[in-house]
């Protein structure tokens, strides 16, 4: 009996996750773990692998669709087995290839009771006549109502696409998901030159980021308290550093981590999570550090921080960061944070708050290193300075409580002796 593969859960927050690309093809012999396909989780993109062995015998999925957790993408069997929901699959590889089309107008393809059991996400053979401004496409109607699966009008009532302009390409003309698929695009098109404006479908790391983050300013009684530090041994702490470490790879960031988790193991109420009915607090410290990336934000972890030196955590935090932008991320290498740490110094920001990611109880906005006046022993200086505010759940954190905190924070920045011992 054929096997199905399911799109799974791949990272801890992932609902859904887009087929990036098959990596087998339907026909193929596959072994359990072989790889299948890539998969954009809200994350990272990961690897979907075989958990059973045979032949890839059908995709249900085309490459690019977004598909929910636990939904069949493919189905693995002996050759020629039939694909449960009555289609039929492959013999032997090679995968059949698409039907070529035969003139300017490419075929659809042709209607069958069993590829209408299937489910509609399977790759068409041939596009779908597209619609374009002069021959806008008539949707099929049966008593004047429009022909569409209940996943093609789930999904375009979603995005208030009107189903009437568009064209159907499965059985007797019905209107079917990747139709709707096909037709968003050029609607957004269309805005971008009427209106001035661009409609952009959410990635799925968006849509995470809209909906953790949503959950937090609102939701959690979040105050913000702001200390200056002066960063002028800091400055000095870092020179010397890098006149010893001949590859010059170390920031003032990694510091301000090191000695975050150093204040951060002494202030346990700041190094907590919110967990509805009680607060947990962390005995070893995990600082996520907030990663811009090309479609949002990432924080990957620097695990035990407390417990490295400063040339561990910079090697650490370069590599982590440079996997991140490439979407290279293991789920446990970008959750578990037990406080985080966003700089926004190197953009030239003086100062901010950000928006704690539950259920961490704070976070650590951080702007940039200055030179300005400053009164020392009755006299006008130039200093170093830096500005950096800590957002706290006050169902966690009292005012006191965090202020202590920044206050050992300032101290460590201000005499990093300690942190370099």
């Amino acid at each position: 009996m054929a096997t199905k593969v399911v799109m799974e859960a791949l990272s801890p927050t992932m609902e859904e996750g887009r087929l990036v690309e098959w990596k087998k093809k339907e026909g193929d012999a596959v072994q359990t773990g072989d790889v299948l396909a890539e998969v954009e989780t809200d994350k990272a993109v990961m690897e979907l692998v075989a958990r059973a062995a045979g032949t890839l015998l059908k995709q249900t999925v085309a490459a690019g669709a977004t598909v929910p957790v636990a939904e069949t993408v493919a189905w693995i069997g002996n050759a020629g087995e039939a694909v449960p929901g009555g289609d039929s699959a492959p013999a032997a590889s090679p995968a059949p290839a698409p039907a070529a089309p035969s003139s300017s107008h490419p075929a659809a393809p042709a209607p069958t009771a069993a590829a209408a059991a299937v489910p509609s996400r399977t790759a068409p053979p041939a596009p779908a006549p597209a619609p374009t401004a002069s021959t806008a496409p008539t949707a099929p109607t049966t008593g004047g109502r429009v022909k569409a699966s209940p996943l093609a009008k789930r999904i375009a009532a979603d995005r208030g696409l009107d189903l009437n302009g568009v064209a159907g390409s499965g059985p007797e003309g019905r209107i079917v998901k990747r139709d709707v698929e096909n037709a968003v695009p050029k609607a957004a098109a269309q805005s971008v030159t009427g209106s001035g404006f661009s409609d952009i479908d959410l990635s799925p790391m968006r849509k995470t980021i809209a909906k953790r983050l949503a959950q937090s300013i609102g939701p959690i009684p979040t105050y913000y308290l702001t200390a200056e530090v002066d960063m002028e041994r800091a400055h000095e702490a870092r020179e010397a550093l890098l006149a010893l470490d001949s590859t010059g790879k170390f920031s003032f960031n990694d510091l301000l981590i090191r000695a975050a988790a150093t204040a951060l193991h002494l202030h346990p109420w700041v190094n907590a999570w919110w967990m509805d009915d009680k607060v947990r607090q962390w005995h070893e410290v995990h600082i996520g550090v907030a990663v811009a990336v090309e479609e949002g934000l990432i924080t990957p972890v620097v695990r035990h921080a407390d417990q490295k030196t400063l040339r561990a955590i910079a090697g650490e935090v370069r590599e982590l960061a440079g996997r991140a932008r490439e979407k290279k991320l293991k789920p446990e290498e970008y959750t578990g944070a037990t406080f985080s740490i966003s700089n926004l110094g190197m953009f030239g920001i003086d100062e901010f708050t950000a928006v704690i990611n539950p259920p961490e109880a704070a976070i650590l906005a951080v702007g940039r290193i200055e030179p300005k006046p400053v009164v020392m022993d009755g006299a006008v200086v130039v200093r170093r300075r830096m500005r950096m505010t800590l957002s706290c759940d006050h169902r966690v954190i009292d005012g006191a409580t965090g202020a202590a905190f920044l206050k050992t924070l300032v101290g460590m920045l201000e005499n990093p002796l300690a942190l370099v011992w």
